[in-house]
């Protein structure tokens, strides 16, 4: 369902299980960009009255989930940390900088929403590792709620670059984004994060 192109390294459970506070940390970290991206999409759209709706609901579900992945932090007697950088979230939007010869903004809209697609679908990808394989049973349960959320919004996103993209080949750029994606995971599933 997710069309991503090369799985997860299956070794990156052994390494996020040997440290679930730095994923926990990191994954809060995800939920509130998450956040931050959608207000930034009404802010950018006010006039897709549709659009506005969605991102609302998105924005506040994320922060939501901030808030279920900070309480879980404290429950295990963690602390929430400082944000980390995600270098696969900055590979991907220098894939989409430099690989677009059409500036309109059609273009750019689409480029929007297919970042936050693919962000979700492979945040997705990674819950369902975790809510099929880690050892600690509660985490599972909590990882596979929010997969399903993170599956949701990966179609809405994909939804409104079809409807608003005006005459971009959406399905042409989204399936080059999906094999530039799967180089990248040569290069991801190595560390403690949820895309690293």
């Amino acid at each position: 369902m997710l069309g991503l192109k090369m799985p997860t390294d299956p070794r990156w459970l052994n390494i996020a299980e040997k440290n679930l506070e730095e994923v926990l940390i990191d994954h809060a970290f995800c939920e509130q960009k998450a956040a931050s991206n959608a207000i930034s999409m009404i802010v950018q759209y006010p006039h897709l009255t549709d659009l506005v709706e969605e991102m609302t609901a998105i924005s506040m579900e994320e922060m939501e989930h901030f808030d279920m992945v900070h309480k879980e932090l404290q429950k295990r007697g963690m602390k929430l940390g400082f944000e980390r950088k995600d270098p696969y979230v900055h590979d991907l939007a220098e894939f989409l900088k430099h690989h677009q010869n059409d500036r309109s903004r059609d273009v750019h809209f689409v480029n929007q929403m297919l970042f936050a697609a693919m962000i979700e679908a492979r945040s997705c990808e990674r819950f369902r590792i975790l809510s099929e394989e880690l050892k600690d049973e509660d985490l599972r349960k909590f990882y596979r709620d929010l997969m399903e959320s993170e599956a949701r919004h990966y179609t809405t996103f994909l939804k409104y670059a079809r409807k608003y993209g005006g005459k971009v080949d959406v399905d042409a750029r989204w399936k080059d984004f999906l094999a530039f994606e799967a180089t990248l995971m040569d290069k991801y599933g190595k560390q403690e994060t949820i895309h690293g």
